[in-house]
């Protein structure tokens, strides 16, 4: 798939077009140079043709501007942005005409050799369209748009759409799992997400909150139609409530790490096994067991757990114990910095994926239930028993499973949990969470076809 990048100094609008053509607002946009480091990514479709939108960190040579000891790893980004680009999109600040940064980051991306036109941004109305004549003197194709009113954006990626390479017979292949790396901040993820490309691909920083948008990157292992396909998203590290400052970028940080939960097939939680689970852990597998999410568990950093004396044993009992309700995800042990386990992290992707989507036979289903029914009674509430005459799977992704019952009433927690694991012992569901309702029915009303 073509990249479109925008590129630019800080605080042009890069993150507020982005938004725009992306129609969502997923890029941070806040009036503070540097708030953008990682470059933000999203499949769009401009003029019929699907590309992949890339906002980078405003690239800026001086660290006064932004104060940011993290410049340089967010120029690298954007020079990896623009590699990688079929077209880019250089993003100036129409008011404040051409300043000495722009004609260096013109001068830059021009010796790339990409195809490139000039959003001449901020001219909210066509009074102030004269101001992006000045920026024709660089011999590239410039376009007055605004991109907090939309003004001029459709015409500009037209025109960014003509430039694009002629259209390849695209590979056959489903579409991408997304994969969303959630955790606490410092956790690993963006070390993690290099680590699996052989990549600097997220910028990786001992300096807490380091990432701030939600990064997404793609990912393949294999080549053609047999290629496994997934899109990595990298997240703010989630603090709790009360250790974040009041400030709108990590707000917007934690909304972004929220979304990305919910709009993902798998979620992987980084976690520190020296720390051990903590609160802010719990309230995080929280929320992907409310998103009803698929999961998968990456202990990182085991090599410092081992030479602390931690056994895979010793933490996962502390794990289950802590967190009893993400039983049904399977716990990785790996490290970044060695590669001990990190394909086995793939491979826990994919089977938490394909639990997720899997179709249960209803005959089978069945006689899993009624076999659990006779194995163990149900306990006696009032002299009654619960009563299972029929089980079907109404849904995938998650996993649903409707039981029609005598009476709901008389279905204990334990016992949910008993028919739960007589479910998963015979499907497996390795990662996927399992959702049950009970429905009350007589067995004639199930024999007339009543449901």
């Amino acid at each position: 798939m073509n990249v479109v990048s925008l590129v630019g100094r800080p605080n042009t609008g890069k993150s507020a077009l982005f938004n725009r053509i992306a129609k969502k607002r997923i890029a941070i946009v806040f009036d503070q140079p540097g708030v953008t480091r990682d470059r933000v990514t999203r499949e769009v479709e401009i003029a019929g043709r699907k590309v992949m939108l890339v906002d980078t960190g405003g690239i800026a040579f001086d660290k006064r501007v932004t104060r940011d000891p993290l410049d340089e790893e967010t120029r690298s980004q954007a020079a990896l942005a623009v590699e990688d680009s079929a077209v880019c999109v250089i993003v100036v600040d129409a008011r404040e005409g051409i300043v000495p940064l722009d004609a260096e980051v013109i001068k830059r991306v021009r010796e790339s050799g990409v195809p490139c036109v000039i959003a001449a941004n901020k001219c909210d109305t066509a009074n102030e369209d004269w101001r992006m004549h000045e920026f024709e003197r660089f011999g590239m194709p410039v376009f007055a748009i605004s991109a907090e009113h939309g003004r001029g954006v459709d015409a500009m990626m037209q025109q960014v759409a003509d430039k694009l390479p002629p259209v390849e017979e695209s590979e056959a292949g489903k579409r991408p799992i997304r994969v969303a790396i959630v955790g606490r901040p410092n956790a690993g993820k963006s070390s993690y997400i290099n680590r699996l490309l052989n990549a600097p691909r997220v910028i990786v920083s001992d300096v807490p909150g380091t990432t701030r948008d939600a990064v997404e990157v793609p990912f393949q292992i294999g080549s053609g139609p047999e290629a496994r396909r997934y899109m990595l998203v990298d997240t703010a590290g989630m603090k709790p409530h009360t250790k974040m400052s009041k400030t709108s970028v990590d707000n917007f940080s934690l909304f972004r790490s929220e979304e990305a939960i919910e709009e993902a097939d798998v979620v992987v939680l980084v976690m520190d096994p020296v720390m051990g689970p903590t609160i802010q852990d719990k309230r995080i597998a929280g929320k992907i067991l409310d998103a009803h999410k698929a999961c998968v568990i990456m202990m990182n950093k085991w090599d410092l757990a081992q030479a602390e004396g931690i056994t895979e044993t010793k933490a996962v009992e502390a794990l289950r114990a802590m967190m009893p309700f993400v039983n049904f995800a399977p716990v990785v042990f790996c490290s970044n910095k060695s590669g001990y386990n990190i394909r086995r992290t793939v491979e826990a992707i994919d089977t938490a994926a394909a639990s997720a989507g899997m179709r249960l036979p209803t005959g089978m289903l069945n006689r899993v239930l009624t076999t659990a029914a006779k194995k163990t009674l149900s306990p006696m509430i009032k002299g009654k028993r619960l009563k299972i005459y029929y089980g079907l799977q109404v849904s995938a992704n998650p996993q649903t499973i409707r039981l029609f019952v005598n009476d709901p009433k008389l279905v204990t927690p334990a016992y949910e949990s008993y028919l739960e694991k007589n479910i998963r012992a015979r499907f497996g569901l390795e990662g996927a969470p399992l959702r049950m309702f009970m429905k009350a029915r007589s067995r004639k009303e199930l024999k007339t076809g009543d449901e």
